[in-house]
């Protein structure tokens, strides 16, 4: 980030507990203990956002590795929101799949509420009504 900015970056995957505080906080889903000690390796790039020694923010993508990739788990503490961390994030993401997912992979997510409007910035575009994003939630 900027000198003046108080927020850093890291590009490592969060610690299981951060990950689920950052998921709640932010209102999003609940992930048990499990869940998120199995998942969170499996991560193919994963960013967080420090404000001082405070993880702040995270984002992550998972995938194949190859074909296929989602963006998911961007998160923001309400207290740090508004401020430019989400579109860094994304930024970060960004870079990753610029210089490391092939050029034909398809590249993913399912956004909630405004979010869309961030992930429009960068690209991302509706894929309604030729297809249409379901789930299968446990």
């Amino acid at each position: 980030m900027t000198a003046a900015s108080p927020y850093t970056i890291r590009l490592a995957i969060p610690a299981i507990a951060t990950y689920q505080h950052l998921r709640v906080a932010a209102g999003m889903s609940a992930k048990s203990t499990v869940a998120a000690a199995k998942g969170l390796p499996n991560s193919l790039f994963a960013v967080q956002i420090l404000h001082g020694d405070e993880v702040v923010g995270m984002g992550r993508i998972i995938g194949d590795g190859g074909c296929f990739y989602q963006v998911t788990d961007i998160a923001v503490l309400p207290a740090h929101q508004g401020k430019g961390l989400g579109k860094r994030i994304l930024g970060e993401i960004m870079q990753f799949i610029e210089t490391q997912v092939p050029q034909s992979a398809y590249v993913s997510l399912i956004a909630d509420g405004q979010a869309q409007d961030l992930y429009a910035q960068f690209g991302f575009k509706h894929t309604a009504p030729a297809s249409v994003g379901m789930a299968l939630k446990r």
